[in-house]
């Protein structure tokens, strides 16, 4: 195993913990959503801040960022556009009548869910609801979007899939607003969810420490992965593996297409809260303020990363560096460079079919360790 890693840099200037990290599509800037109810921008070549966002009236729970622009939403029921190079707030979207838990920007369309229970449409650039998704019996937790070229054959205008609190995943049809399929079966609240897109297929994570495959066009449940002890935190979808993080501190891998087990990630020593899979190597976030490297083909743990004093709530990496957003109201930024580079072995089962992801998807912030 690598020795600990240490920070290239910390980025401690948010006054309350840190909820959300985005990375832009360019790879050019970070944007950071915190308690203390403001949001920064992160320059990824040097690690300073660009801009301070400011304006909502409470806590920051989750944030996206696009090349042209940043989103945010907040307890104080609104989501914001803001412009990337000013930090000037562009647009104020106004309808939930409870705390804004995710958003998603896609195809210009901006979606997001709430504890009101309902999960909302947005139009980009003119800040109005354009639909409204009501059915859930609790608060909506979770997002994500499979596009019109995706699905056209079947549902014009695409399909959003949410997931709840009430221990339901829905699949609306965004065009009509109308409930395409129930997904029913989980027996604690779904915390996350990832789409294989071209394959149809959601995965949801659950309290019921269960990963479940739903076909979301028939609502059919195809596959449950039951061997995580406690709450499924994360999911990460890649190469037709699933990667599920959970309360019971560890990761498990599985093969997507048939739900067999491969591989167990140890070593944590509190829940997993965050994963991201990038180039061989599999990164986890722990309530144990630790991030971690593994060997995403072999489970050997590569490297810890010391530093943080509380749960990390989300990674992104980016070239080289590792970057990690804390509870502790800290972003770090680790040297990722002299990790084992990934073993070339032939793949246990076809990986012909190529997937694409938009997903909005996390669970509720842990308390600290």
């Amino acid at each position: 195993m690598g020795g600990g890693g240490s920070a290239l840099r910390v980025c401690a200037d948010h006054r309350g913990g840190i909820n959300w990290l985005s990375l832009s599509p360019d790879g050019q800037r970070l944007l950071t959503g915190s308690e203390d109810g403001t949001a920064r921008l992160w320059s990824t070549a040097d690690g300073t801040c660009c801009a301070l966002l400011q304006g909502h009236e409470s806590y920051v729970t989750f944030c996206q960022l696009e090349d042209e622009a940043a989103f945010t939403c907040s307890a104080d029921c609104t989501i914001r556009k803001w412009d990337v190079l000013t930090g000037q707030c562009l647009q104020v979207f106004r309808g939930h009548t409870s705390i804004v838990n995710r958003i998603l920007v896609a195809d210009n369309q901006l979606f997001s869910s709430s504890y009101d229970r309902t999960a909302r449409a947005w139009s980009v650039d003119r800040g109005q609801v354009a639909r409204e998704f009501r059915g859930h019996r609790n608060c909506v937790l979770t997002l994500a979007y499979a596009g019109a070229p995706c699905v056209e054959e079947a549902v014009a205008g695409g399909l959003l899939v949410t997931g709840s609190t009430d221990g339901t995943a829905k699949v609306w049809q965004v065009a009509s607003g109308c409930c395409h399929q129930t997904l029913r079966g989980h027996t604690g609240a779904v915390l996350c969810l990832v789409l294989d897109v071209p394959g149809h297929t959601a995965f949801t994570g659950s309290t019921d420490a269960t990963v479940r495959a739903w076909d979301i066009l028939s609502g059919q449940q195809l596959r449950v992965f039951r061997e995580h002890q406690g709450s499924v935190i994360c999911l990460e979808l890649v190469n037709r593996h699933v990667y599920s993080g959970s309360a019971d501190r560890t990761v498990k891998c599985w093969l997507a297409d048939t739900g067999e087990r491969v591989r167990t990630f140890t070593a944590h020593r509190h829940s997993v809260s965050a994963l991201k899979y990038h180039a061989g190597t599999l990164f986890t976030g722990s309530g144990d303020a630790r991030a971690r490297a593994f060997d995403a083909q072999s489970g050997a743990l590569r490297r810890v990363f010391r530093g943080h004093a509380f749960v990390i709530n989300c990674i992104q990496v980016h070239g080289q560096v590792l970057y990690t957003a804390s509870h502790d109201g800290a972003l770090r930024l680790w040297d990722v460079r002299g990790l084992p580079p990934p073993r070339a072995a032939a793949p246990k089962r076809s990986l012909s079919r190529l997937f694409s992801n938009k997903v909005g998807c996390a669970a509720a912030p842990l308390p600290p360790a």
